[in-house]
């Protein structure tokens, strides 16, 4: 569950009685459900094709947030280089 905000996560942990046996749990779930190439390429394609129908994708300018992007790249680069 890493990819829970903080705050969730704590919460989540405190419902949890035994965090331990969820862990190995989930690790055993996504052991069983790995993925062929071929069968996480047809999501992903599925996935492209809903977001064109919704418009989403492709963006109209590729380049718009780049600042954003780059001034976060920046700022997780000089975290890394410090750690």
């Amino acid at each position: 569950m890493t990819g829970l905000p903080a705050t969730l996560l704590v919460r989540y942990q405190k419902m949890v009685k035994n965090s331990n046996l969820l862990k190995k749990f989930e690790q055993q779930e996504i052991q069983k459900s790995k993925l062929s190439y071929l069968e996480a390429l047809k999501i992903f394609e599925a996935m492209w094709e809903e977001a064109k129908n919704l418009g989403v994708l492709p963006s109209k300018d590729p380049m718009e947030g780049i600042e954003v992007n780059i001034k976060l790249a920046k700022i997780l680069n000089s975290c890394l280089k410090k750690s």
